[in-house]
């Protein structure tokens, strides 16, 4: 089995449905709910890392101290070059670790069912490579990615925020938007966070429009998770390496 560390650090973002299609491309995974479950003192024994979203800021320290261990786990597996994929908070946390910038978003939230659209280096990766064109996401977050980590190649971007997805050196993935949910997470989010969700477009939040977009959604990003699960075993090649360093944060 290929084992997987999974950091979750909220309770209200679970792996959901991304959780069954690792486990049916053959992962083993080992969830740590955050501050309730020790993170490992090391990487030894996992073959992929992922890191999933939630309520805070990537550097809310003084409300959230644990944290400041997630982003250093986040660097170790990014020198390491151990396969990492870091969703929505995930992926702030896995820029701040490295060398990238994250702020409160100059446009304001980002939220409901998005489309956002490959770059130029996504053709050629391995993960990416085979999705369409433009993709079907969901986004809730309001806090941004500023500044890429040094070295980063752009993935997908989209016309309000620019750093949708980025990847780090041969393997290590951040996605700025979500894959994992469902429509119930969502219509919780939205519940819980009624000032964000004004952002949504009108009745892209009601429950038909969250099952329609969430089918879209498994149809794009199922294959998705089977290609980071082979990737993650050695059976799918990295990405060729990029010209640019990789920062040892």
């Amino acid at each position: 089995m290929t084992r997987i560390l999974i950091v979750q650090p909220d309770t209200s973002d679970p792996l959901g449905p991304l959780g069954d299609w690792l486990t049916d491309a053959g992962a083993e995974l080992d969830v740590r709910l955050l501050p309730e479950n020790d993170l490992p003192a090391d990487l030894d024994g996992y073959r992929a890392v992922v890191c999933l979203g939630g309520g805070m800021a990537a550097e809310d320290d003084a409300k959230h101290p644990w944290l400041a261990d997630v982003r250093r786990l986040l660097a170790k597996a990014a020198a390491k070059n151990l396969p990492t994929l870091g969703i929505c908070l995930g992926a702030q946390l896995l820029a701040v670790a490295t060398g990238g910038r994250v702020e409160a978003g100059p446009d304001g939230p980002e939220v409901g069912p998005h489309l956002v659209s490959k770059k130029d280096a996504a053709w050629t990766d391995p993960l990416f490579a085979d999705l369409p064109l433009v993709q079907d996401v969901l986004q809730f977050h309001s806090d941004a990615i500023t500044r890429l980590p040094p070295g980063a190649e752009l993935l997908a971007s989209s016309p309000r925020y620019a750093h949708q997805a980025y990847r780090l050196g041969r393997c290590v993935y951040g996605v700025q938007f979500h894959i994992e949910t469902t429509p119930s997470v969502v219509e919780s989010w939205a519940a819980e966070c009624p000032e964000e969700a004004e952002f949504a477009r009108p009745g892209s939040l009601e429950h038909e429009a969250l099952v329609t977009a969430h089918a879209d959604i498994e149809e794009t990003w199922r294959p998705f998770a089977q290609r980071f699960v082979k990737l993650a075993a050695g059976e799918l090649e990295a990405a060729v390496a990029s010209q640019r360093t990789l920062p040892l944060a």
